[in-house]
């Protein structure tokens, strides 16, 4: 068994959304959201470079990463610590077409590198609404009580 549990497995599917932190050549940090991010295998994630020059960048110089992915919903989510290998071609860069053809309409030449993270370290997020008390039921229906606000037209202002 790996180092990704079910449940890690299933937010990462789920939600595909990772928020990818790197380090820049001058120590800064490098924050890119990755619409692509899923599951490779028990101990590894993966994205596609679609338009992420300085990520990738930063990756060549140190593969350092860490990916965070939080069910927005839920407010609980991972963070996963490791190290990245960018893939242009190849055997392993074919596999992630492969995979991301199979769970996304991303046309294959749009794909500049795939990017393979080794998780070395996991652990969970969660909000601290949960010590406040809160279950996962009231902090569902707090944010989709939010997020049906926000699609609700707004009154329009007459003077």
């Amino acid at each position: 068994m790996g180092i990704l549990t079910d449940d890690m497995k299933r937010v990462v599917t789920e939600q595909r959304l990772g928020f990818v932190a790197t380090v820049s050549a001058d120590g800064t940090p490098n924050l890119s959201p990755k619409g692509t991010t899923d599951v490779w295998d028990d101990d590894h994630l993966f994205f596609a470079d679609l338009r992420s020059p300085q990520t990738i960048r930063n990756l060549r110089l140190n593969p350092a990463i860490e990916i965070n992915v939080v069910d927005q919903v839920v407010r609980k989510g991972y963070r996963f610590k490791g190290t990245a290998t960018v893939l242009d071609d190849g055997e392993d860069f074919e596999r992630g077409l492969l995979l991301l053809k199979g769970n996304r309409e991303i046309a294959p030449d749009r794909v500049r590198a795939i990017v393979i993270v080794q998780v070395l370290d996991a652990r969970p997020l969660i909000s601290p609404a949960y010590d406040w008390g809160s279950t996962e039921n009231q902090v569902r229906a707090e944010w989709e009580r939010y997020w049906d606000e926000l699609r609700l037209p707004k009154p329009s202002r007459t003077n």
